[in-house]
């Protein structure tokens, strides 16, 4: 059972701060959030430009803010420290801040692309939202809970992505070179086939082309929704198993009418 009040060590009520305290996690989301619309402005030149300095200070005391609450997160962990720094929310932390201090004590032996891949790497920090929102944390329980059938259904579009893609080169590469002239030439107009986008720049012109893609483009309609069933089911089983308290009692039942 919790301890509350003067019963909680400091290390307890920092724990429950960070864990629990809606104050604490609305000001981090929001700050999340002015990040990513910073790191956003700042790749405009013409903003980054004018507001440079901002931007910089913005940043600085945004990552010691993160640094702060990683540091927090775990010292005031519950059990092993190290197990913990290995958990995916402790890694995103962990990213989060990563880039500055990269940025900050080597800045001399970073080439431009390896500078550029490490800034891109600050859009991570809206991962860290998921920690704050049970929703997003209810949508993760159901992609783990539903991978293998996810994983399944992945696996069957990709062997109609590939068999369509390889029918339509055959039937189209002798008189339709420019746009077909290999299978992964192919395979991108599968993908925008099934995917039902269609841009337009990649398309069949030989009966048996038009007649192939037909029937991917209906087969498309179906395979695609599959996934999306799959999460539904996952959502509505997830819900139903949450732990209901009994107003009466105070013991867990899964459902409302089990008791």
């Amino acid at each position: 059972m919790a301890q509350t009040g003067a019963n909680m060590t400091l290390k307890q009520r920092v724990h429950e701060t960070i864990e629990h305290n809606a104050l604490f996690n609305c000001f981090l989301i929001t700050l999340i959030i002015l990040n990513v619309l910073a790191n956003a402005l700042e790749s405009v030149p013409s903003v980054r430009s004018q507001y440079s300095v901002f931007f910089n200070y913005f940043e600085a005391v945004s990552v010691m803010i993160f640094t702060a609450e990683y540091a927090l997160r775990v010292w005031s962990c519950q059990g092993s420290r190290f197990k913990y720094a290995f958990t995916a929310y402790a890694l995103i932390d962990l990213v989060a801040i990563l880039p500055f201090y990269v940025e900050l004590f080597i800045p001399g032996d970073l080439d431009l692309r390896t500078l550029r891949i490490i800034r891109l790497l600050r859009f991570l920090r809206v991962l860290k939202i998921a920690r704050y929102s049970e929703t997003l944390q209810l949508f993760g329980r159901v992609l783990y809970k539903s991978k293998a059938a996810l994983v399944v259904s992945a696996l069957a579009i990709f062997i109609i992505l590939i068999m369509s893609s390889v029918l339509v080169y055959y039937a189209e590469h002798v008189d339709n070179a420019q746009a077909f002239g290999s299978i992964p030439d192919a395979l991108w107009w599968g993908v925008i086939t099934l995917t039902s986008v269609g841009y337009g720049d990649v398309y069949p012109i030989t009966p048996l082309g038009k007649f192939l893609g037909s029937i991917i483009m209906l087969l498309s309609i179906g395979i695609f929704a599959l996934p999306s069933g799959i999460i539904t089911a996952g959502f509505i089983e997830e819900i139903k198993c949450e732990d209901i308290i009994c107003p009466h009692c105070g013991n867990k039942i899964t459902s409302k009418d089990d008791h």
